[in-house]
């Protein structure tokens, strides 16, 4: 897709280890001279690593499929323009569960040294990749089941501190659209049932297990003790945390966005998902979501929007 900022290359901007980039078979790396390391592939630009100190934050699946044959079972899909089965009766109706962003073959956009943001504390400490998709992109069945002119760039930054990954959504056309979008992160954790999610208290959630009807979480943590999928909505707190054994194992600081999913699928559903693999790996994964799920981002031409994730890991 045509960017007139595409990013350049990355330059030695010192004498010293300089991060490093390897662009090959479908896949994009980032690697800092820390060791710390991500990947990912350019279909779905689904990010399906990311190791800091050595040790990998991200869970996949055994089973999951990297030649872009489907969508990536774990680490990081992009959910575009629709999450879960859409409406009937909507403009996603007619496309398949959580869009196409997971299932499309995006475009490398290159690379540049991040030197602002977040994360940043130098043109040595981070690394951004950027990746596009538009309309023009899309399967000719996609193109019709969706027929709007848009540009997404999905950015994917690599820091000492941790990964931002951000979606940039553009309106190129004559019309409004409506969209949800979702970065559906799924984490590794030592075991789940010594885990709790925290950060979630007095929120509203729909609870997509119990009945689809609206809940307020109670409790100041969420304990996994069996399956989980629930929609949090509006939160007030900016980060959810992962605590592992009473310590911080991960933070998901949400970015312009205010909506989070948490799935974990436990026993009986792995055991229906062929492509969840080990089928005890539910003890291994818990799946804190950020998006912008509850309705619909309405886009007039020519506007933008941008939301994302900061993740720090405390390996």
């Amino acid at each position: 897709m045509d960017r007139s900022n595409k990013p350049s290359p990355i330059t030695a901007s010192g004498t010293g280890p300089q991060p490093s980039v390897r662009v090959e078979n479908g896949r994009a790396n980032a690697r800092l001279p820390t060791g710390d390391s991500v990947d990912v592939l350019l279909y779905g630009a689904t990010v399906v690593s990311w190791k800091s100190n050595g040790k990998e934050n991200l869970w996949v699946s055994e089973a999951a499929k990297l030649d872009g044959s489907k969508p990536v079972r774990g680490g990081i899909p992009v959910v575009f323009p629709c999450f879960g089965p859409p409406p009937k009766d909507h403009a996603t109706g007619k496309l398949p569960q959580h869009g196409f962003g997971r299932n499309s073959n995006w475009e490398y956009l290159g690379s540049s040294s991040s030197e602002s943001g977040s994360l940043a504390r130098g043109g040595d400490d981070s690394i951004k990749l950027d990746f596009g998709l538009s309309h023009a992109q899309l399967s000719e069945e996609a193109k019709k089941q969706w027929p709007y002119a848009f540009g997404l760039v999905y950015s994917v930054t690599l820091g000492k501190d941790g990964l931002q990954t951000m979606l940039n959504v553009t309106n190129q056309g004559k019309e409004m659209f409506e969209f949800q979008m979702l970065l559906h992160s799924y984490f590794r954790v030592d075991d789940v049932t010594r885990c709790s999610v925290n950060g979630l208290g007095s929120t509203t959630y729909i609870d997509k297990v119990l009945d689809a009807k609206e809940h307020q979480q109670s409790t100041p943590e969420l304990r996994i003790t069996g399956e989980v999928d629930r929609v949090y909505k509006s939160i007030k707190q900016d980060t959810t945390s992962i605590v592992q054994d009473g310590k911080s194992r991960l933070d998901v600081q949400r970015d312009r966005l205010v909506d989070s999913v948490v799935w974990n699928p436990w026993i009986e559903k792995a055991k229906g998902m062929g492509d969840f693999e080990p089928k005890d790996g539910y003890k291994n994964m818990v799946c804190v979501e950020v998006g912008a799920v509850d309705g619909w981002q309405k886009l007039e031409p020519g506007e933008t929007f941008e939301g994302g994730q900061i993740l720090k890991s405390h390996l």
